[in-house]
């Protein structure tokens, strides 16, 4: 199919289901792996034989280049092709999927999920900006709708499918696979999906201004991770200071530069920087809740992986059902209410977690301890995600709706990122803490309260600054959470396209 068909395909169409069925299949592989891993840690630490500051490793290796790269994917896709670079994020993410299901150490480990971040990257922007610039402006809400609903259920069965692979054949199944997924994506993709393009853009890429916000990242997470093992070492501390002097020289290069990867002028909108503000606590709060609980479900309350993944599945479920609810009734209520009692139930949630401990895994245990703590969290991420996703592209123009969502789910991740690595530092626990019930619970139970206490504070923050009500736009889609699918909404309007685009990558 050439790029002709570009911004002209009908979601009732067989073309429009194909269409569909690409992106859906390569949002799923980084959907996967995002909502499994945390429940394979604690198999994939005994099986290596590695500490906690590794599992940490594992997962933030993966979040540090995808946050760090994102924006700079998405560039890449406007200028190269957003089918090219789709499918080369789904053919490198496939890649090192197959590289961590081999790993024989844990540095292999996270070299690989590092190399999954950059799939990541190309291949997270990617699934969305197809859906824009191929379907029929009067089509679009709708194939978003489509692709949205199909991941929440990816969403929903994610930790289920994970915690069976980790029980069953085993945690490297988690990263494997993606391979046949990606086997039957990138061929369907080249066949099926037109290429597409944005012929404004022009100049060169900010490739410094991406190392520089990924070395910065890098930098401070390694001091955090590293910090209870070697505590203020010269290495730590040299490199929080290098991470910190990183993030001041890239603040500073994307002032001058004339087309920055992060424009400082998006930030002139107040309501933009307020409500990426709240983003940064909410996701960190939930980067960090995530990472832990699962690790609390099995070392401590004595669940197995499929256990632990079927524990937390109410928090999903809840956010499928009433997600689009919530973002309806934001709109007709404005967004200040959602974004200040969302974040105070997800508190409430954590909070609830506390209560977790040995003899849990029984159903009457569930029933008392773990369901309402998941159950409130749902509660309050239903009430907040949708409208945040809202309020962050209505606080700027439709024309840089795109660049704002990018923005957004890159602090989402970069929250989430910088909560793995200084939770356990702050909440006390050693190297070996994962493996000891008693000591991991304790560190545990210091840990929920810093987390509700982050989300307290974008509460705040919200009723505090949030003003301006979400009015409802012709071409909004039904927003997706940034915590399972890596993107946060929809750009809106596709570039016209150039000419025709061989089929080939």
């Amino acid at each position: 199919m050439g790029e002709t068909s570009a911004g002209r395909i009908r979601a009732a169409s067989a073309a429009g289901r194909w269409v569909v069925l690409t992106t859906v299949l390569g949002s799923t592989m980084a959907l996967l792996d995002s909502t499994v891993i945390n429940v394979a840690l604690p198999r994939i630490g005994e099986d290596l034989g590695t500490d906690l500051a590794a599992l940490q490793w594992t997962v933030n290796a993966y979040l540090l280049t995808l946050a760090g790269l994102i924006l700079l994917g998405g560039a890449l896709g406007d200028r190269f092709g957003r089918r090219r670079v789709f499918v080369v994020g789904v053919v490198w993410f496939a890649t090192a999927s197959l590289l961590c299901g081999v790993a024989p150490n844990s540095t292999v480990l996270i070299i690989a999920r590092a190399l999954q971040g950059v799939g990541g990257a190309m291949l997270t922007p990617g699934s969305l900006a197809l859906i824009q610039a191929s379907f029929h402006p009067d089509d679009r809400a709708r194939a978003v709708g489509l692709w949205s609903g199909f991941g929440g259920v990816g969403a929903a069965i994610g930790p289920f499918v994970g915690g069976w692979l980790v029980d069953g054949p085993g945690w490297r199944w988690v990263f494997l696979i993606n391979v046949p997924v990606a086997a039957v994506c990138v061929p369907v993709a080249l066949r099926h999906v037109p290429e597409s393009r944005d012929p404004h853009v022009h100049g060169r890429f900010d490739v410094l201004g991406a190392v520089l916000g990924a070395l910065a990242l890098a930098l401070v997470t390694y001091a955090l991770i590293e910090a209870p093992a070697q505590g203020a070492s010269a290495v730590v501390i040299a490199a929080a200071v290098c991470g910190v002097l990183m993030a001041a020289v890239f603040v500073q290069v994307e002032r001058v530069r004339a087309e920055p990867m992060l424009p400082p002028s998006m930030f002139e909108s107040r309501q933009f920087t307020a409500v990426n503000v709240v983003t940064l606590c909410v996701y960190g709060a939930l980067g960090g809740y995530f990472f832990l609980s699962a690790i609390q479900l099995q070392v401590v309350a004595g669940y197995s992986a499929l256990g632990a993944g079927t524990a937390l599945l109410p928090t999903t479920v809840l956010m499928l059902l009433f997600s689009a609810s919530s973002g309806e009734l934001a709109q007709r209520i404005g967004p200040r209410i959602p974004l200040t009692v969302g974040p105070l139930l997800a508190a409430t949630g954590m909070l609830l977690m506390m209560r977790v401990g040995p003899g849990d895994a029984s159903p009457s245990g569930y029933v008392r301890d773990v369901l309402p703590a998941v159950g409130v969290l749902g509660l309050g991420l239903v009430t907040v995600v949708a409208p945040l996703t809202a309020t962050v592209l209505a606080s700027v123009d439709t024309a840089r709706a795109g660049l704002a969502s990018g923005i957004n789910n890159a602090a989402a991740r970069a929250a989430g990122l910088i909560a793995v690595a200084a939770l356990p530092l702050l909440a006390g626990m050693g190297p070996e803490a994962y493996r000891d019930a008693g000591e991991f619970a304790a560190t545990f139970r210091r840990a929920m309260p810093m987390c509700a206490g982050l989300l307290v504070l974008g509460s705040v923050i919200a009723w505090a600054t949030v003003r301006t009500p979400v009015a409802p736009r012709k071409d909004a889609a039904r927003p997706e959470c940034t915590v399972h699918c890596g993107v946060s909404a929809p750009p809106l309007e596709p570039a016209p396209e150039t000419g025709p685009e061989p089929d080939g990558v």
